[in-house]
């Protein structure tokens, strides 16, 4: 029985993407890349180099799309923890930089304040 794996980080569905995950592939709703080590069934935080797989070469960064030939996506990967973590952040950078849409730009456009400065 085949089951579809899941974003680490939002628990979407990676099934439109199709296996296997290509290096590149990244979640429809997050956009984060999947074919990282914190997606791989080999991924385990409590041993040497974080890895279960001894012939996998070291990868550092853990989040980022590599070239792991032993690379399979679990099923089991999402976390909802990395949520819940992911919004309390958003929610303290929106608090310390004040409300701003999703360009990033605050409703009083700041870029305009610093244009009148240096009439």
């Amino acid at each position: 029985m085949v089951t579809t794996p899941h974003c680490y980080r939002c628990g979407a569905s990676l099934a439109e993407l199709g296996l296997p995950l290509g290096r590149l592939d990244e979640c429809p709703a997050c956009e984060v890349q999947v074919h990282v080590c914190r997606m791989c069934t080999h991924f385990a935080p409590q041993v040497v180099k974080q890895c279960r797989e001894d012939d996998a070469e070291e990868v550092r960064d853990k989040f980022r799309a590599n070239f792991c030939d032993y690379f399979k996506p679990s099923a089991a990967a999402h976390d909802p923890s990395f949520a819940a973590a992911d919004s309390q952040a958003r929610g303290q950078l929106a608090g310390l930089f004040g409300d701003a849409d999703e360009a990033g730009q605050s409703p009083d456009d700041p870029a305009g304040a610093a244009d009148d400065l240096f009439k």
